[in-house]
């Protein structure tokens, strides 16, 4: 214990040097983590937010792999981050140094149990890449197949599990004594992102994101996935098969080849969108050095570390903001975000209503052609931000996809509209609210839940009395929002009359069916069958009823 906490101190030091040197000994020192001794009298505060993102940068890539991947993430966070910094951001480099063979050989013979000769027909002593996490190096194995080895660093786990340590301990700090920090939830993001870089640690967890991958384009030759060989695979070493062909990127070769670049635009859209709206399990870093082309306009896909995942909730949640988007239609997106539950509590809806109509001005009715999806949530993230508005992190991941999307999409092809490509899976996941085996499950799932609530009320009430009898029920009421909470009841006041009223209806119909049935004539109106138009009413109040509640996103 003494001596992690030793360790500790030593590295958190190191990183308090890294950011003096860099020049944020002003914000060290206002965040409470140095004295005024150490604040520069001569350095002046930078409040240009570009140069600030290029020293953060700076200092980032110094202090290694876990601030790397951490400043990688948060650029993609443009709710969390300023526009500036986060562009910054995305220039950081993990390109390091290779480290030597003879520690290679150590840790594959260590983890396979064998000798690499034994293990290899051949294994290429020069590295093929090389990164902050790992480095990658061609061989064969015995059947004479050509394999990529992708080789974790030594210590590098023991490094990021540290610096994790230290951003947690920092993390509560902050909270504790900044209300910018709390607001944020602070703790709540570097957890996040000490469970995905984690993740990023676990070769085994990425071979198998590979498979799941891999089994979505198992009828879509056109779509490729590297096989991941089992045998050759640890939680610190990654044989998958080797991928030969021309980097998405490099447009002249594609071009020189003779290659399809629509039709390869087209593939990658549509992979990617299938991926996301279908599956909901995703790459999360499609990036060009992450995709490769091959003869036939085949796509390959490399390295799944980083995956995104949605609900299907969270994916109709997605296609509704779309689709508000498309349509100007300001109110619903509010309605999108109160479904998401991301509102702050102190949210002003009047000012973001405002800052929302400035995106509905710029884009209402432009053709879909011409609309950048990238741009579009870049300046919602930016609305965001000001508004304390934290998205959920599936949704950052989504958007960080879509924004490098757009990047490989526009070399391949100028013309190209991802928002084009999304339409029709949009189309497809509304129709599918409405689809009676959806609805069925979705129904299923809300009953078997509210029947768990209702078993488990009456063990709460009791608590609840148990706590109060205590005197230890503390009520906080808050005002600022009573217009949200009163358009809340207002909507579930209506749903619930037009429910009774419903209900009423229909015992009304069915007593006029059995009265009809036992004077054996049909009950008239003005001429008119009353039940066959009572039909038509219910059915129609039904209809109504059922879209307003799946409008809501709540089923």
């Amino acid at each position: 214990m003494l001596k992690r906490r030793m360790k500790n101190a030593q590295r958190s030091q190191e990183i308090i040097n890294v950011f003096l040197r860099n020049g944020f000994s002003h914000v060290l020192f206002r965040l409470g983590l140095t004295d005024r001794k150490f604040t520069s009298a001569d350095e002046q505060i930078d409040l240009n937010l570009y140069h600030v993102g290029k020293k953060l940068r700076t200092a980032l890539e110094q202090l290694g792999p876990t601030f790397v991947k951490l400043g990688q993430i948060a650029s993609g966070r443009r709710d969390l981050v300023p526009e500036e910094i986060a562009s910054e951001l995305e220039k950081l480099q993990d390109h390091v140094e290779s480290f030597p063979f003879e520690v290679v050989r150590e840790i594959i013979e260590y983890q396979l149990g064998g000798t690499i000769e034994e293990l290899f027909l051949e294994f290429n002593e020069k590295p093929l890449a090389s990164a902050s996490i790992g480095q990658v190096h061609t061989a064969r194995l015995p059947n004479g197949e050509h394999v990529a080895v992708k080789i974790q660093r030594p210590n590098i786990q023991q490094q990021v599990n540290t610096d994790l340590a230290i951003l947690h301990d920092l993390a509560g700090f902050l909270e504790k004594n900044m209300d910018w920090a709390k607001a944020y939830h602070i703790k709540d993001l570097i957890y996040e992102f000490s469970h995905s870089l984690r993740e990023e640690l676990d070769y085994q967890l990425e071979g198998r994101n590979a498979e799941r991958i891999s089994h979505q384009f198992a009828k879509k030759p056109t779509i490729q996935v590297p096989v991941v060989y089992d045998e050759y695979t640890t939680r610190v070493v990654l044989t998958t098969g080797l991928v030969t062909g021309i980097k998405v990127s490099n447009i002249g070769q594609l071009d020189r080849e003779g290659y399809d670049r629509k039709l390869i635009a087209e593939r990658i859209a549509d992979s990617m969108l299938s991926q996301v709206m279908e599956n909901g399990f995703f790459h999360g870093d499609p990036h060009p050095g992450n995709i490769f082309i091959a003869p036939g306009n085949v796509i390959h896909y490399l390295d799944f570390g980083m995956v995104g995942q949605l609900s299907k909730e969270m994916t109709y949640h997605f296609i509704s903001l779309l689709v508000a988007l498309q349509k100007g239609n300001i109110a619903r997106l509010i309605d999108v975000f109160e479904a998401m539950n991301i509102l702050h509590e102190h949210t002003k809806t009047d000012a973001l209503y405002r800052d929302l109509q400035i995106i509905q001005r710029k884009y209402y009715e432009t053709p879909l052609t011409d609309l950048r999806l990238g741009d579009v949530f870049m300046e919602i993230f930016s609305i965001a931000y000001r508004h304390r508005i934290r998205l959920p992190n599936e949704i950052a991941i989504l958007v960080k996809v879509i924004l490098t999307l757009e990047g490989v999409l526009g070399k391949l092809d100028p013309s190209f509209s991802i928002m084009k490509a999304i339409e029709p899976y949009g189309k497809k996941m509304v129709f599918k609210q409405f689809d009676p085996r959806y609805l069925l499950e979705n129904g299923w799932h809300t009953f078997v839940k509210n029947a768990e609530i209702l078993s488990e009320l009456p063990n709460d009430m009791k608590k609840a009395i148990k706590t109060i009898q205590k005197g230890k029920v503390e009520l906080d009421v808050g005002l600022k929002q009573t217009n949200i909470i009163f358009r809340r009841l207002d909507k579930i006041a209506n749903r619930l009359s037009l429910s009774i009223v419903l209900l009423a209806f229909s015992i009304l119909m069915v007593g006029l069916i059995i009265g009809s049935a036992i004077a054996g004539q049909t009950a008239l109106f003005l001429k008119l069958p009353l039940i066959e138009v009572g039909a038509v009413i219910a059915t129609l109040m039904f209809i109504y009823l059922l879209f307003s509640i799946l409008r809501s996103g709540r089923i």
